[in-house]
């Protein structure tokens, strides 16, 4: 049985993941928790751009094929 494929967080792309984008909400988290959202190389200068303009951006890390 194939394994499910994470899949892009942008919204209408069924693409799957290759990156990892950690993020928080300084107002709202700790500053050690992280949240992810996961982007396709299509995605993921978009999707950093956005947490990024909030200052939510912590990392971006390769996501495990």
């Amino acid at each position: 049985m194939d394994q499910p494929v994470d899949t892009c967080s942008a919204r209408g792309c069924t693409a799957g993941a290759t990156w990892a984008l950690l993020w928080n909400n300084p107002k709202i988290h700790t500053p050690d928790r992280r949240k992810t959202w996961l982007a396709c190389d299509q995605h993921r200068e978009s999707l950093s751009a956005f947490l990024g303009a909030r200052q939510f951006l912590r990392d971006v890390v390769a996501h495990p094929a």
